[in-house]
């Protein structure tokens, strides 16, 4: 289901599902990232919900806080990043110890094309919510790095919620997917 018209990357509070006809398999940076088989075919029978708040409030620092839960059992996590680009460490259950910082970026301005690409006007003007995570390599033993957009594109006809990555694997393998998600109504 499309966005409501005022969800743009400035206002981005709702409660969304990945849909997985519409999205790229992500079993590969998975498997990079060090998770076993087993969770991984787990994760692709599960249906992944978001829920995000997201606030920007006149001179105050612009917050997206991020809910996720898989189905089956394999758990929630939630992360605030505030959008100050300063890093933070975050152990998370799936990925271990990581280190991430977010902001608000201008698309052309970003290193990589594929996470320049697809982007509404709104988003070409005012930012896309930019965030990059790694590995923390002395706590967790793994290298990687994945660098996410958040916001809206128009999928087949319609305005969808949609995270673009770009991932750097240990030995510098380059995987790149789209997670569209379906609109399920405000928080």
């Amino acid at each position: 289901m499309a966005v409501p018209a005022e969800t743009t990357s400035s206002k981005l509070t709702g409660k969304y599902f990945l849909n997985k006809s519409l999205s790229d398999d992500t079993d590969n940076i998975l498997a990079l990232q060090g998770v076993s088989w087993m969770t991984r075919k787990a994760i692709a029978l599960a249906t992944l919900y978001v829920t995000l708040t997201h606030t920007a409030e006149e001179g105050e620092v612009e917050l997206l806080v991020n809910h996720q839960e898989l189905t089956g059992g394999l758990g929630s996590s939630t992360e605030t990043r505030p959008l100050d680009w300063r890093e933070r460490e975050v152990s998370d259950k799936l990925f271990g110890d990581i280190i991430t910082k977010t902001r608000r970026a201008k698309a052309p301005d970003l290193e990589h094309d594929y996470l320049k690409e697809g982007w509404t006007e709104h988003s070409l003007e005012y930012g896309v919510i930019n965030t990059v995570g790694h590995s923390d390599t002395p706590k967790s033993g793994m290298t990687w790095v994945a660098e996410q957009i958040f916001d809206v594109q128009e999928v087949n006809g319609e305005r969808r919620f949609v995270k673009r990555i770009f991932f750097t694997g240990p030995k510098g393998e380059e995987v790149t997917a789209r997670q569209v998600f379906d609109y399920m109504g405000p928080v």
